[in-house]
């Protein structure tokens, strides 16, 4: 009897020799939306472009000075040898790098080359002595630059304007201010008062008389001299030639005024002058 095989639904089992995922290679730039995978062939650019500077000096006195300190040499001491060679090495990599850049740079090797050979080469025995040291001038160069260039950093450390801050511009409304003068203090007004005492007694006399003085009626006088609503100084509303007697009842009219609020006594600082101004003309109902 033959058995019919059944076609079986089980899944075929993975290989293990599957292919593994591709990974998708990265674009290059992005150009409107659409990834680009290989560099144009007629793609212009620039050698300035992909240039690398690694340090960047401004002339050659800085350069020489990066080698001095670099290496922590004194720069009193130079040793000529090793700074030149160590700065033709430079040279010749800024050749490679920029060519206008090396021009600027070759006298400086040229006076290391000098300085060099003047220290190699021996001296007649007369001379010995007698010449500076062929790095004296070179020295004095570098730490006059090195003082210059500690200034200009000093300088460009300091906060600037559009770089480190900003000013603020604040658009307000105009607004009038009503400044108030400030209470006069009761010392200030016995101080003016002893002036005008002092001042009286050069007025004084000795004559004997009775003088008819009334504080109310003083009152009214002082309400009369300030009737024109303006301000009036403390020592103008006393009269001198009345001596001392006359001074003291017009003070006291003054300060009877104040205390009824017939008058305001008004000073802008401490020790300024006190000026007095009616107030009876603003309050009717109080005169």
């Amino acid at each position: 009897m033959n058995q019919t095989a059944q076609p079986s639904n089980a899944p075929e089992p993975a290989s293990p020799f599957a292919a593994p995922p591709q990974q998708q290679e990265i674009p290059l730039a992005l150009v409107r939306g659409q990834p680009v995978l290989e560099i144009p062939q007629d793609l212009y650019i620039p050698p300035d472009a992909l240039e690398v500077i690694l340090d960047a000096f401004e002339g050659p006195l800085d350069l020489l000075l990066y080698l001095i300190r670099r290496q922590n040499l004194d720069i009193l001491d130079i040793p000529i040898a090793e700074i030149t060679r160590q700065y033709v090495d430079y040279i010749e990599m800024m050749r490679e790098m920029k060519l206008e850049l090396a021009a600027e740079y070759l006298v400086m090797a040229a006076i290391l080359a000098e300085i060099k050979s003047r220290l190699l080469l021996p001296r007649p025995p007369a001379e010995e002595g007698g010449e500076a040291d062929p790095r004296a001038e070179l020295v004095r160069r570098l730490q006059e630059y090195e003082r210059f260039k500690q200034a200009a950093e000093d300088i460009d450390a300091l906060p600037r304007q559009e770089r480190d801050f900003a000013l603020a511009h604040v658009i307000s409304d105009e607004r009038n201010v009503v400044r108030l003068p400030p209470p006069v203090d009761l010392r200030e007004l016995l101080l003016a008062f002893r002036d005008v005492m002092r001042r009286a007694e050069l007025h004084g006399h000795h004559a004997i008389q009775r003088e008819t003085l009334n504080v109310r009626s003083r009152m009214s006088d002082m309400l009369a001299t300030l009737g024109d609503g303006s301000f009036h100084r403390f020592e103008s509303l006393f009269d001198l030639r009345e001596g001392r007697l006359g001074v003291v009842v017009t003070f006291l009219a003054m300060l009877e005024l104040a205390k009824e609020q017939l008058i305001e006594i008004v000073q802008e600082v401490a020790l300024a002058p006190i000026y007095l101004k009616s107030l009876a003309l603003a309050n009717p109902d109080a005169a």
